[in-house]
């Protein structure tokens, strides 16, 4: 039984507090429409272990929560167009577990949301609410929900032992989440089997993604070996990941995914990183890339490269698989770029050789605003002092690539990577010898992604599946 008062916060002036008082107001109002006696007697146990889920998570391989939401108090509408079949049939091929808003003053959620997402899919379901009751709980299993989130910050110990033993007891998981040090301390302490540290703080929606760092440092030797960390909150691109993985066995990621109009491929960049299979020039090849995690697929139109394709090679590959296709151009007419880049749909172009500031200006004017520009830095593979140049604000991102005393990329050698510049990381796709031989020193490199071509391929423009797949493997 129940005995705090959720009615009365002791301050309501913070956001959390406005939200719990509201919602102790929705549950009274909620139980008086639908009272329990109507459908407790027809619960059944939950068939999808949370659990069992989130157990595969690992600092290698992280699981994935991915969360449905419309709205938040922090960003207000995030997702207008709000299709839960588009998500769930995105999501359903990368989750672990899927999260879901039931709140509906501040998320925009409703529990209906739940067996519309469960039915679409084979992973756990997490209805993400602020538990207070017990109904709660058994409208939470009602709605086929396998998990229910749990927060310190709002329930107390004796509290939590009750909703928790409950979702238990109809075969749900609970994800407990903290938010500092005495949270932490105490869902050890209540013997949580998965942990979830919210980076931002829910009174004042600030966000501190090393609060999960120092949290699982501070407590390494009392967290049990069978326990997982999840990181939720913050969470925006694959490099976070990369960082955080060495503390967390998995992430909650929902904001950042919802506010994209390409889900799909929203979804690729955060979990494997901003990765390129560059000088494609089979439709298998093309299907290879993007069944392995890679995000771009590099399609070269420099004359003189053994890759080079014609444009009705190009528009035989862009249909194979969904890749953001970039074009590969060198010292080349604008009006052909742009000739090409209109015609295929292109995400970005990416320019190769020595195209001036002034170039790459006039290039601007005449691309149509959604396709950006990238340019490669050709490094020497005999360079050894740091590589000196003008950030252009035109510029997307930076191709940082080998070059040779003949030959500019695809040159199957690597640069030194200490001259990489440390303040444009977030801008830099790495090039230049990546092979499942290298991959994981590349990758700790702390770039967006990296950019393969020679290393996974067994001849010019044939990519060799078992490298590709070894590659991806490792990132």
């Amino acid at each position: 039984m129940i005995t705090q008062d959720f009615s009365q916060p002791i301050d309501s002036t913070t956001v959390l507090q406005k939200i719990i008082l509201d919602k102790a107001a929705w549950v009274k109002a909620k139980e008086a429409a639908f009272p329990l006696s109507e459908f407790q007697q027809n619960l059944s146990k939950s068939d999808r272990s949370f659990y069992n889920a989130l157990a595969k998570g690992s600092h290698q391989k992280p699981a994935y929560i991915l969360e449905c939401k419309k709205a938040s108090p922090s960003k207000g509408l995030i997702r207008a167009e709000f299709n839960l079949n588009d998500i769930a049939n995105v999501y359903k091929h990368y989750a672990a577990a899927v999260s879901v808003l039931t709140d509906e003053k501040y998320f925009q959620g409703y529990f209906e949301f739940l067996p519309q997402v469960r039915n679409l899919l084979s992973q756990p379901v997490l209805c993400k609410d602020f538990m207070i009751s017990e109904y709660q709980v058994y409208l939470a299993r009602y709605y086929q929900a396998d998990a229910i989130l749990l927060m310190l910050s709002v329930v107390n110990d004796d509290t939590y032992r009750v909703l928790a033993n409950l979702a238990h007891s109809l075969g749900m998981g609970v994800l407990t989440e903290t938010s500092n040090e005495a949270e932490f301390e105490r869902a050890l302490a209540l013997g949580a089997k998965v942990i979830g540290v919210n980076n931002r703080n829910l009174h004042d929606l600030s966000v501190d993604l090393n609060r999960v760092v120092k949290l699982t440092e501070k407590y390494a030797d009392r967290i049990p070996a069978d326990v997982r960390i999840i990181s939720e909150s913050g969470i925006y691109n694959h490099q976070q990941i990369r960082q955080l993985q060495k503390v967390a066995h998995g992430f909650l990621i929902g904001s950042s995914l919802m506010g994209s109009q390409d889900l799909n491929n929203a979804v690729r960049a955060v979990i494997f990183g901003e990765n390129k299979v560059c000088g494609l020039t089979r439709v298998q090849d093309v299907k290879t890339a993007y069944e392995n995690g890679a995000l771009y697929g590099g399609l070269i139109f420099a004359e003189g490269s053994k890759r080079c394709i014609t444009l009705r090679q190009a528009q035989e590959l862009v249909t194979a698989a969904p890749l953001r296709f970039v074009g590969v151009f060198q010292n080349q007419e604008i009006d052909f770029i742009v000739k090409i880049a209109q015609q295929l749909q292109l995400y970005a172009v990416q320019l190769h050789g020595n195209e001036t500031a002034e170039f790459i200006t006039a290039l601007r004017t005449k691309l149509p605003e959604s396709i950006q520009i990238w340019k490669a830095i050709s490094v020497n593979t005999e360079e050894k002092s740091a590589v000196n140049f003008d950030d252009d604000f035109n510029v997307t991102r930076y191709i940082f690539d080998s070059q040779t005393a003949n030959q500019q990329g695809g040159t199957g050698k690597t640069f030194d990577w200490s001259l990489i510049p440390e303040n444009l990381k977030h801008k830099i796709i790495l090039a230049g010898g990546i092979s499942p031989h290298n991959i994981e020193q590349a990758i700790q490199q702390g770039c967006l992604g990296v950019d393969l071509n020679s290393g996974v391929e067994s001849s010019p423009g044939v990519k060799d599946k078992a490298k590709v797949r070894s590659v991806f493997e490792k990132i």
